[in-house]
């Protein structure tokens, strides 16, 4: 069964991520909590039916973009709904940091008294009550529009607890909404925090790309899921071997300057390493 290869895939990320958090002296910081869907002709996996003539599987995704390595991979069907498998992937050691699939007013209220640090993007249609502007540094080309604290829902349905809300404008200029219980932490920080949920689509894409769905070795659910453990395996291992034995691969050389500059050092990129 495919739950032997997840044990050693859990096995090897707890110690790559040990190790590599050892040797960079990373405190504990961002979790990104997100999945991502596979999908496959109907005919081709039959027990995993998804949206109309396609199949599918989900993957469950935490990930730590210091280390650049997920920590806990949750495999399901495709039509299963990220809220409640998300819950599976929460860690009190780290601020979760997740889209708006898993925003759920009773969920941040339950954070804030179990102190698990989050940044959440809210649901377009959240209502917001009872806003305080919260007092904050002007800083130049901010893309933070707003900072408040509010209750959150609607009469029938609503938090019990204030929270923090933080409005910017991402890359393309639309308006965010993400809610968080980080009180000290500046308005442009948690912006950031939550624009660092671009490196686990890289992982997505990188899983994608290699995993190579086309091509399966078995279309049975044991099948399916081994090459899927075998590939995360492999990246785990890829990522780890590149972050402690680049200085083997890039070797710095001087350049010296003809008009008496100081001189550089240039690393070559030896083969395709990324």
């Amino acid at each position: 069964m495919y739950e032997v290869l997840k044990k050693l895939f859990d096995l090897v990320v707890s110690k790559c991520n040990r190790m590599t958090r050892r040797a960079m002296k990373l405190p504990n910081g961002l979790l990104i909590v997100d999945s991502t869907t596979i999908t496959v002709g109907k005919t081709r996996l039959p027990w995993a039916v998804y949206h109309g003539e396609r199949s599918g599987i989900k993957l469950h995704v935490s990930y730590t973009p210091k280390t650049d390595m997920p920590l806990q991979v949750v495999e399901t069907i495709g039509r299963l709904h990220d809220g409640p498998v998300g819950e599976q992937l929460v860690d009190s050691r780290f601020v979760m940091v997740e889209d708006r699939a898993y925003f759920k007013i009773t969920r941040i209220d339950q954070f804030v008294s179990e102190h698990q640090e989050f940044v959440i993007r809210m649901k377009e249609n959240i209502e917001i009550v009872c806003p305080h502007a919260l007092k904050r540094l002007e800083q130049l080309e901010s893309p933070v529009t707003r900072d408040i604290t509010c209750q959150l829902g609607t009469s029938q349905s609503r938090s019990e607890k204030r929270h923090r809300v933080v409005f910017f404008k991402d890359d393309d200029g639309h308006e965010m909404r993400v809610v968080t219980n980080l009180m000290n932490v500046a308005p442009e920080v948690i912006a950031d925090m939550y624009k660092a949920r671009w490196k686990i689509e890289t992982f997505f894409r990188w899983i994608k790309q290699n995993l190579n769905v086309p091509v399966l070795f078995g279309t049975t659910e044991n099948a399916v899921f081994n090459q899927l453990f075998a590939a995360l395996i492999t990246y785990v291992l890829l990522g780890f071997i590149l972050k402690h034995q680049k200085d083997k691969y890039l070797k710095p050389y001087r350049l010296s300057r003809s008009n008496g500059n100081w001189s550089e050092t240039i690393y070559p990129l030896i083969g395709n390493l990324k």
